[in-house]
């Protein structure tokens, strides 16, 4: 009579029966680990929510005693930091985020390989408000300099599209032609975005004077600064994952006050006491559509 330790020990593979007699080795699976924001990117959060509402006030109340039809550049710089605010609120109160999940294989030596799924936590708020003030960012530096309205228009939906490129690719499959095709269309955003600003800008500003150039060339060396590090940061965060949700809230907190706060009182203060900026805006923008059509004292007839 055969004795069942026999019969187990046939069952099993040759390598195995005869080179590691006894109980077959077996592997855990490894439960998915996340990568999340802790108390410390949480408080910076709120911070950048406090100097974001602080920045709207700001604005807003350097606005007033400017007459509408020269108040574009506040009227922009507020909605940045308005917007920039409410996207910080979400993120601080643990909400607008989700997990983007990659899967990792382990090796092992006398076992199958197993996989196990990181998923890092990603704020999608913060793209929403990129999508929205970037756009403005550029309308205020295509307005500084003259640019026509055709290139500021076409300048615009490129940084927009720099934007969704970087949410989408966010979101994409690890090791995929997807997620690093994403990229690249942000890239390209990013391309045509400094091409219709800065070579039109650079050509339309010398209509304007020494000054205004000057101050052209450094609110634009500011916004190239920013959007050059943007998607340097997202490569190594969001993209190839070498840095933690923490370092990513902080440095993308320093970008976002660069971008918002600092560029809007640098504007401002210049603009205040630079008369060959001023945006003179008419019309509907400064009497609403009731004006229209009315005969003005002095009007040809």
């Amino acid at each position: 009579m055969i004795h069942p330790d026999q019969v187990a020990q046939m069952l099993l593979p040759t390598a195995t029966a005869t080179s590691h007699p006894g109980p077959v080795p077996t592997v855990i699976p490894t439960p998915p680990s996340y990568e999340m924001a802790s108390d410390a990117g949480y408080r910076t959060l709120w911070v950048m929510f406090g100097l974001m509402l602080l920045s709207s006030a700001t604005f807003t109340l350097a606005s007033w005693n400017v007459p509408i039809s020269k108040r574009i550049f506040y009227v922009i710089t507020t909605m940045m930091s308005i917007i920039a605010a409410l996207s910080y609120f979400a993120q601080a109160s643990g909400h607008a985020s989700s997990f983007a999940c990659t899967t990792v294989r382990e090796h092992h030596e006398h076992v199958p390989d197993t996989f196990h799924e990181v998923c890092r936590q990603v704020y999608w708020a913060r793209y929403v408000d990129w999508a929205l003030t970037g756009p403005l960012t550029v309308l205020a530096t295509s307005l500084l300099a003259g640019i026509d309205g055709g290139h500021t228009l076409m300048a615009m939906v490129a940084n927009v599209i720099m934007v969704l490129g970087g949410l989408f690719s966010a979101f994409g499959a690890e090791g995929t032609a997807q997620k690093w095709g994403w990229y690249t269309i942000a890239c390209l955003g990013w391309v045509f975005t400094l091409w219709h600003v800065a070579l039109h800008g650079n050509r339309m500003v010398e209509a304007k004077g020494a000054r205004v150039k000057k101050l052209f060339g450094s609110l634009g060396a500011l916004a190239l600064l920013v959007w050059t590090a943007y998607p340097l940061v997202w490569g190594i965060a969001e993209g190839a994952n070498k840095i933690g949700v923490n370092a990513e809230i902080t440095t993308y907190a320093v970008l976002d006050a660069l971008a918002k706060p600092v560029f809007g009182i640098w504007l401002l203060m210049a603009h205040r006491g630079m008369a060959e900026t001023n945006a003179d805006l008419d019309g509907y923008w400064s009497h609403g559509l009731a004006a229209e059509g009315r005969i003005r004292v002095g009007d040809e007839e």
